[in-house]
């Protein structure tokens, strides 16, 4: 079974810089993408970054130039690395796993070709969850 843990979330200020971190166990194979989620208090779900196998790495416009996913492959370890960070990033960021293609998956979600409801079941395992709070 595949079990995934992020860590990393806190309260930090505006203009401020964070790392999350997302660890994945049971993997079965070396074929699968990683992703971070977000959800802030009153909105829906939204996808935020995406790296798969190869390293390949996709992002929401909005944290373009900001955020930077990487990967250390061989422990199977998920960074988001976020900076210049404004309220409008506060929320509850979720690192998830899927298929290596959900990456591909998630570059057409980015470029709004897809919902929301088309990339989730991409992603077949979820961590629980880790707060992100950015103080003005």
């Amino acid at each position: 079974e595949v079990e995934v843990v992020e860590s990393g979330g806190e309260v930090v200020p505006v203009g401020g810089s964070l790392r999350l971190t997302c660890i994945a166990s049971g993997l079965p194979n070396d074929e699968y993408a990683m992703a971070w989620f977000r959800q802030a208090p009153g909105k829906e779900r939204e996808g935020v970054a995406t790296i798969d196998n190869d390293g390949d790495t996709r992002y929401r416009d909005s944290v373009k130039g900001r955020f930077t996913a990487s990967e250390d492959n061989a422990n199977k370890i998920l960074y988001l690395e976020m900076n210049s960070l404004t309220p409008d990033d506060t929320a509850m960021y979720y690192c998830a796993v899927g298929t290596s293609g959900a990456c591909i998956t998630m570059g057409r979600y980015f470029a709004g070709r897809f919902d929301l409801e088309d990339i989730t079941p991409r992603f077949a395992s979820w961590g629980q969850g880790t707060q992100v709070t950015v103080s003005s």
